[in-house]
C-alpha cells in the first residue's frame, strides 16, 4: 500500500537513517539509502571528515513509528519521528526525510512491541538458527512477539513480513515497566566503547553523544530528546559535585547553546577530576575519560534522568 501524508508507519529496516533533504545525500550514502539499507557497510565506506556530515539528522530502528508529512514521486517520504522528541522543530518529534521503501504500514495485529533487544547487535533469521534474513539490527528494539521460544530462538513479527523471523532468546529481554537506574543506563552505554563517532548516528553501527545518551535509556522505554540541549531541558540540574555514575555533563562555549554531551562514569575526586563516558567527535569514538582541560572549560553543569 503507498504510504500518504498523514498517516502512521513504522521502519521495516535494522537502522533507517532520517537526512536533511533528498538531495543532501552524497555517493558515499548509498548502502544506507537501499531498501536493506546496509548501515555497517555505509559507516565503513566513509573516512573521517565523511562520517561528521550533516547531511544526517538521526537514525531510526526497526519498527520505530513515524508520521508521513509529504511523500514525493522520486521514492522519498518527508517524516516525522514520533519516538524521538524534538521540540524545537516539531511538538510531535524529529522531522527529516527517508527512502519510502524503508517504511511500511502498521499491521494492527502486531503492535505488541513488549520485546526489546538486548544484544549491540543481533540478526533476524528465517528458521531457528537458519538463513540471516535481515542483519544488523540493534539495541533498544522493540519487537512483537510471535510465539515461544523453541530451543533457545524466539519467533518476532517483523514489520513488512508475512512470516516471522528469528533470533536468539537471550538477546531478548522484556519491556521494561519500570524506570531504569542511573548505572543501569550506563551499563548499556558502555557496551558502546570504541563504537566509531557518525554526526546523527544511533546505534552500534555508528553513533553521536546525543544518540549515545538517548539509546542508553530508550533501551528501558524512557524516550529522552535526540538533541543535547533538548536532553538538558528534560533533566534535573544538579549541584556540581553532586553527580554520580549515570548522571549527565552537559558543555556549551560562552553564550551558544549546549552542543555536547557525557555520561558520568565516576564520583568527581580530588581537585574535581570528572569522568565521562562520550561519543568524541574529536577521536571519532565512543571513549570513556578523565575530562581533559578543554571540555572542563566548556562544562557548563550535571544533570540528572
Amino acid at each position: 500500500m503507498e504510504l500518504q501524508p498523514g498517516q502512521t508507519a513504522v521502519v521495516r529496516v535494522a537502522v533507517a537513517t532520517l537526512w536533511t533533504s533528498p538531495e543532501a545525500v552524497r555517493s558515499v550514502d548509498r548502502p544506507a539509502l537501499t531498501a536493506s539499507a546496509d548501515i555497517s557497510a555505509w559507516v565503513s565506506g566513509m573516512d573521517t571528515d565523511q562520517l561528521v556530515g550533516d547531511c544526517v539528522l538521526s537514525q531510526l530502528l526497526l519498527g520505530e513509528r513515524v508520521i508521513v508529512s509529504a511523500v514525493r514521486p522520486d521514492g522519498w517520504t518527508q517524516v516525522v519521528a514520533v519516538e524521538q522528541p524534538a521540540a524545537k522543530l516539531d511538538p510531535r518529534g524529529y522531522p527529516g526525510w527517508l527512502p519510502a521503501d524503508q517504511l511500511t504500514t502498521v499491521d494492527p495485529a502486531h503492535t505488541d512491541q513488549s520485546l526489546v533487544v538486548d544484544a549491540t547487535v543481533t540478526a533476524l533469521h528465517a528458521t531457528p538458527d537458519g538463513s540471516v534474513v535481515l542483519p544488523g539490527v540493534a539495541v533498544g528494539t522493540r519487537l512483537a512477539p510471535a510465539g515461544p521460544a523453541r530451543d533457545g530462538w524466539r519467533p518476532v513479527h517483523v514489520p513488512g513480513r508475512d512470516a516471522p523471523l528469528w533470533l536468539p532468546d537471550a538477546h531478548l529481554v522484556p519491556a521494561s515497566v519500570t524506570s531504569p537506574t542511573a548505572e543501569q543506563a550506563l551499563a548499556v552505554a558502555q557496551r558502546l566503547l570504541d563504537v566509531v563517532y557518525v554526526w546523527g548516528g544511533l546505534s552500534a553501527h555508528g553513533i553521536d553523544c546525543s544518540g549515545l545518551v538517548h539509546l542508553a535509556w530508550r533501551r528501558f522505554g524512557v524516550s529522552l530528546p535526540r538533541d543535547a540541549d533538548d536532553q538538558a531541558v528534560a533533566t534535573t540540574p544538579l549541584t556540581m559535585g553532586a553527580e554520580r555514575p549515570g548522571d549527565l555533563y552537559f558543555f556549551a562555549r560562552p553564550g551558544r547553546k549546549i552542543h555536547h554531551i557525557g555520561i558520568v562514569t565516576a564520583v568527581p575526586g580530588e581537585g574535581d577530576e570528572r569522568r565521562m563516558l562520550h561519543a568524541c567527535y574529536r577521536r571519532r569514538r565512543v571513549v570513556e575519560e578523565r575530562l581533559p582541560a578543554e571540555r572542563t572549560a566548556t562544562l557548563v553543569g550535571a544533570h540528572r534522568v
